[in-house]
């Protein structure tokens, strides 16, 4: 028997991975298999189809992913599993309509091929921290499966036209018997000569070898507003593959990359930056620069500033996408303790030393109280 792979490895997502990531890792997977897709080997293609919806009926399921991760696939034995290697392409697609849409069925269902909506493209757009905080547009350049120019997407050579299919008689249907556990069974399944369409090419164009398809690179502009996620999407209606039997377009899915700030981190609408400061700044008050993503600003410092304490310079973060309100910048001060210490410095901090002893600061003198009580009652000093 054949091992069975790992069923995050297969979408290629993390075993932490979201359902919403789950669920985009399975989309694209399996329209890339599919045979409508595939370019390389149809039964390696029919294979990886399979296995791609077999992981998603796991990790899609919050009490299946939970028992797989805890015993692997032993651990899935009488969970009402499918048997997706019995099941045909249509059948699978079926199962999960809601991922693909009802458009996009059409002739993967196996019936004669209605008006089918095109595919939806996915890409990425990266974008800096300021951007994101005043958002931007974006001119993108991508490659899609497009109409081909020499037939106008017919698939037929100029000047031809195609033909009824002679397999099903342009149904675009034809049955299969099929033998299984349950008993003999008749499946109706899309013509294998025709894929579903009813009809067949005489004479193929040229240039497209029949698909009525070609590849070609295009050029956008996305608009991203401001305050915009990591991860979260920009849809651009109609910029996908084209439809079957004139049905509308597919759109195109721009997904939200950031580039890693020098000085900012993210925290939902907050900015949060760490800023070093010395010893004597914080003992005895200052004003430093800091920065933000208009430019630097001077940010005081109180006399005893302690280490870690965080100050918040308002409406300084990011706008919420849907409010517009901004979050605020935290800055955290950190003291910075000299490595190194010139004859000067050292004549000063240890004659501040003696002064310290002499004058116990409050916080120190109530660690010393519970320090002399935990030992016994003796005083420590």
């Amino acid at each position: 028997m054949t091992e069975k792979k790992d069923y995050y490895e297969v979408l290629g997502v993390g075993r932490n991975a979201a359902g919403e990531e789950i669920k985009r890792a399975y989309r694209r997977h399996a329209l890339k298999f599919h045979p409508d897709n595939y370019k390389g080997d149809k039964k390696e293609g029919e294979k990886k189809f399979k296995e791609v919806a077999e992981a998603y009926e796991v990790l899609s399921d919050p009490e299946k992913r939970q028992r797989y991760d805890h015993f692997g696939h032993e651990g899935l034995r009488g969970s009402g599993m499918h048997d997706f290697s019995h099941m045909g392409f249509g059948d699978i697609f079926s199962m999960f309509e809601d991922i693909f849409g009802a458009g996009a069925m059409g002739s993967m269902r196996g019936g004669h091929a209605g008006p089918r909506r095109g595919f939806d493209l996915e890409t990425e757009v990266v974008l800096t921290l300021e951007e994101v905080a005043v958002g931007v547009d974006k001119t993108l350049e991508f490659e899609r499966e497009d109409f081909c120019d020499h037939c106008g997407g017919s698939g037929s050579a100029p000047g031809t036209e195609p033909v009824r299919c002679p397999t099903c008689g342009g149904r675009g249907q034809v049955q299969q018997a099929v033998q299984s556990f349950f008993g003999a069974s008749v499946r109706i399944m899309a013509c294998p000569q025709c894929h579903g369409s009813g009809r067949r090419i005489v004479e193929p164009c040229p240039r497209c070898h029949g698909t009525g398809r070609q590849r070609k690179k295009r050029m956008v502009t996305v608009h991203v507003p401001p305050g915009v996620h990591e991860g979260q999407a920009v849809r651009l209606r109609g910029e996908g593959e084209p439809g079957q039997n004139g049905a509308t377009r597919g759109d195109l899915h721009c997904y939200v990359a950031v580039k890693p700030h020098p000085l900012l981190t993210r925290d939902g609408n907050d900015l949060v930056c760490q800023v070093p400061i010395s010893y004597t700044q914080a003992a005895l008050g200052a004003q430093v620069q800091v920065p933000t993503l208009s430019g630097p600003e001077m940010l005081d410092i109180p006399r005893g500033t302690q280490n870690g304490e965080v100050f918040a310079l308002r409406k300084r973060g990011l706008p919420d996408v849907r409010t517009g309100h901004a979050g605020n910048e935290l800055i955290q001060v950190v003291i910075e303790v000299p490595r190194k210490l010139n004859k000067k410095q050292e004549e000063l901090l240890r004659e501040l030393a003696t002064t310290e002893e002499k004058e116990v600061q409050p916080a120190r003198k109530s660690f010393l109280d519970k320090l002399a009580t935990y030992f016994g009652g003796e005083k420590a000093g």
